[in-house]
């Protein structure tokens, strides 16, 4: 595709290198550029509206051209825009935003630490973890299990965590101690004969094998997603968290909650931790925190893991760690707004309340031939598309429904053949119609061509 030497897209092209892109792909075909944005739309440089049906990133909770967020920015700006939390030093913004994630948090938590994205967030999880196993005399206990289809970020430590392999090729990961245990996806791998309460204890049981097998004196950690984002949109079975979560305690093993995606009224509860009565020790935040309007994520630790942390750090003089941006009072000022916007609006009884027309229209899709399976849980959902019954290719379907997908309006993102939707928290009803409507317009339109 040939673009005006000079215009967004060639310089686009020049200059920079994308996320999740092929690079030599992205030269021929350049980038779509995103203009503007309000409500569930945003709008390129030709003046096409989409309903951006992924909410940016899975994070813009409250919708595009918030003005009280653009408002509270603003403010804080003016008054102090850049600050940060090293060595005693604090701001209010930062204080303020720490005390009401406490105050909120599913299960009770000590601290808060802050960082700039969910891979960070992770990333100091995992660190923290090590060194609590240090503070504990417990040098050898560093292995931590996370699953396959998992995502946890795409840093070095995170990306290892990671259970998707296109994350670990040719990077030389994942790194040492990082183990992998079964995914809780049904369909793809359960056993013949298996039902789903039958797979759910068998995920459990694989869980505890891996344990045995590496000797649960070695674990330190399992981090798990309530409901997998990026590996598919994966809902775990009924019964799945129930045989899970007495494992871990049995071995004495601390659980990190991955509420990138979930947090702040995805699933229908403020957290996913709540939709599935999980206990974890850590809990990751992000995205939808400040609707991704400024970078930040959180860390929430219980005391469990902050004692240890706390002694250590006295032992040796110093916590040696820290992000220049960490706390960041223009982005924690962001996020207080936007906590509570979904507050005073009430997002979560909107989310429970709109749900039940989502998961309908969702479950829908699978009357096309090309639908294999739908799966999906509040405002969050996927439909994989069949391509082994039509494209070899993993993907090369998925690729296909996009560009459809794009021609009528439609932002989605092809996770291989499965199309996700993860619109903003406030889409309505009439919204909702809208993008299955597209969405079903799409899918028939690629059934014609193969």
């Amino acid at each position: 595709m040939s673009h005006l030497p000079n215009s967004l897209e060639a310089r686009d092209i020049a200059y920079q290198l994308h996320a999740y892109t092929d690079a030599r792909r992205h030269e021929e075909n350049g980038p779509l550029v995103i203009e503007k944005g309000e409500g569930i739309y945003v709008e390129d440089n030709t003046g096409k509206r989409y309903i951006e049906a992924m909410a940016g990133l899975w994070s813009v909770a409250v919708g595009f051209g918030e003005k009280r967020l653009v408002e509270a920015a603003a403010r804080q700006m003016e008054k102090l825009p850049f600050y940060h939390t090293f060595s005693h030093k604090t701001h209010g913004p930062s204080v303020e935003l720490a005390e009401k994630l406490v105050s909120i948090a599913p299960v009770p938590m000590s601290k808060v630490y802050f960082t700039n994205s969910g891979s960070e967030a992770n990333d100091t999880a995992l660190k923290l973890i090590w060194y609590r196993s240090n503070a504990l005399g417990q040098p050898e206990r560093k292995k931590v299990i996370s699953r396959v289809r998992g995502y946890h970020g795409v840093t070095v430590a995170t990306a290892s965590l990671t259970g998707l392999p296109n994350n670990h090729r040719s990077f030389d990961l994942p790194i040492a101690r990082i183990l992998h245990t079964t995914s809780p996806h049904y369909r793809t791998m359960k056993k013949d004969g298996e039902d789903e309460a039958t797979f759910a204890k068998r995920c459990a049981q694989d869980l505890e094998d891996l344990i045995l097998a590496e000797g649960p004196e070695t674990i330190a950690a399992f981090f798990a997603e309530p409901v997998m984002g990026a590996g598919g949109v994966i809902v775990p079975p009924e019964g799945y968290w129930k045989a899970v979560q007495p494992v871990l305690k049995k071995y004495g093993i601390l659980f990190v909650a991955d509420e990138v995606i979930c947090g702040f009224g995805r699933t229908g509860e403020m957290f996913g931790t709540t939709t599935f009565n999980l206990q974890p020790d850590m809990i990751t935040l992000s995205k939808a925190i400040s609707s991704s309007y400024l970078p930040i994520s959180a860390l929430m630790v219980n005391e469990t893991v902050y004692g240890p942390v706390a002694d250590e750090s006295h032992k040796i003089g110093v916590w040696g760690h820290g992000y220049t941006a960490s706390g960041h009072p223009v982005a924690a000022a962001v996020a207080l707004e936007n906590i509570k916007i979904i507050e005073e609006r009430n997002l979560v009884g909107h989310v429970k309340a709109i749900s039940p027309l989502f998961q309908k229209r969702l479950k829908d899709l699978a009357a096309s031939p090309l639908v294999i399976e739908t799966r999906g849980i509040g405002l969050i959902g996927a439909a994989e598309l069949a391509h082994g019954a039509y494209l070899d290719k993993p993907g090369a379907l998925g690729a296909l429904a996009n560009a459809e997908f794009h021609a009528r309006g439609l932002i989605s993102r092809n996770m291989g053949d499965s199309m996700a939707f993860c619109p903003p928290l406030i889409i309505t009803e009439a919204q909702i119609n809208d993008l299955f409507d597209m969405a079903e317009a799409g899918i028939e339109a690629v059934s014609k061509t193969l």
